[in-house]
């Protein structure tokens, strides 16, 4: 059982607080309500529902929280940040003691202000939204993943150190996150010696990459592509690469998530992740085992999953120190790596800065092969 592979075989023991407070209270058996919020139904956020149902089943059946099982309730932000707001509304109200959520960096970014300023604020921990702003979204806001600044700087050493890339081209959504991971690609590889071409910014789902790939073609002098935008836009730059007969390194961040379903199109590219489902670790592969006895022909649990799981697991054992009340659970989670234990999940080590961030958590460097994606040598 994964409970054992974590040290905590069977049910945790209540603490003598915890159990005075229940008993005081006259709830003993009430349900300890967790909200989870995120594109619950595309193919970011379906894993991440799985991998949620999956923890709250194994912690129910191992004695819940002091004798209290957790009721997950699940709400779908559709990925949007004026939905994600609304979301936050009905989770507050709801009575929820945190939320696991959101997934897009734009939706934790809006609903962070309801969840930071209701009258009983409610913690938030999103596993996924990597855009810098969040650090400052306020002190109820925490997320499990590192920052697209982590990611574009550990994309760049990938590029020059274990590649040898020298000169390449930037090609970049203009927003916040394609600026984001653009900048601090671009600053780190020139500190290491490498020389940008050029960075060219797009707009849209569908963007005209034509002009700039000729110009790549016509000069000859670019060794790679990054491309700092989502896999939709990827997936253009690679069809107009083909076309042109254009065979230069791709590198991408987070945002390429899924790019290995494109097929042979993204054969080869190289991706930043904060989890691979391919990483060798006991606690991965026990986590892997169970997701796929619970649900067997899902495709692999994505970063959103595996970092949703860990946070289920993080707010069982808070709330077993602290009790259910949403100013002390914001306090314990706030402890964790400092005053608190660090917390050692499938993701990684969690440790949580004054501003809610894991600087230490790792990114790790995939290519894609075969369909798949595996661990990029070397990184």
């Amino acid at each position: 059982m994964f409970q054992v592979a974590r040290g905590l075989a069977g049910a945790l023991r209540p603490l003598p607080y915890v159990g005075v407070l229940l008993a005081a209270c006259g709830t003993e058996a009430a349900p300890i309500r967790i909200g989870l919020a995120g594109p619950l139904t595309d193919s970011v956020g379906a894993p991440m529902r799985r991998a949620a149902e999956l923890a709250v089943q194994e912690i129910n059946a191992a004695g819940g929280i002091a004798g209290r099982p957790i009721e997950l309730i699940p709400r779908d932000d559709r990925g949007d940040p004026d939905s994600a707001i609304a979301v936050a509304i009905e989770l507050e109200r709801a009575g929820v003691v945190a939320v696991v959520g959101h997934v897009y960096s734009s939706a934790t970014l809006a609903a962070a202000p309801v969840y930071n300023g209701a009258t009983r604020p409610v913690v938030q921990i999103s596993p996924s939204s990597s855009a810098p702003e969040v650090t400052r979204a306020g002190p109820w806001t925490f997320r499990v993943c590192p920052s697209d600044l982590q990611h574009g700087a550990a994309l760049a050493r990938f590029a020059r150190n274990r590649l040898g890339l020298n000169r390449g081209t930037i090609l970049y959504l203009n927003n916040d996150y394609g600026r984001g991971i653009r900048s601090v690609f671009a600053a780190e590889f020139v500190r290491r010696g490498g020389v940008i071409e050029d960075m060219a910014p797009y707009l849209g789902a569908e963007p005209d990459l034509g002009p700039y790939l000729d110009r790549i073609a016509l000069r000859r002098a670019s060794e790679f592509i990054f491309l700092a935008g989502n896999r939709g836009e990827a997936e253009v730059a690679l069809r107009g690469m083909r076309a042109r007969g254009l065979r230069l390194t791709v590198l991408g961040g987070d945002g390429l998530e899924g790019i290995e379903r494109a097929g042979s199109l993204a054969e080869g590219v190289f991706v930043s992740s904060a989890y691979l489902a391919a990483v060798q670790t006991p606690r991965n592969q026990a986590f892997l085992a169970a997701y796929r006895a619970r649900y067997p022909g899902a495709p692999l649990p994505n970063q959103a999953a595996a970092a949703s799981y860990d946070i289920l697991y993080l707010l069982r054992d808070v709330i077993a120190r602290t009790g259910p009340d949403r100013a002390r659970i914001r306090d314990g989670v706030a402890a964790i790596g400092t005053t608190a234990p660090a917390f050692e999940g499938v993701t990684g080590t969690i440790a949580f800065d004054p501003d809610g961030d894991v600087p230490n958590q790792p990114v790790y460097i995939g290519r894609v092969a075969g369909g798949g994606i595996e661990p990029a040598e070397g990184s």
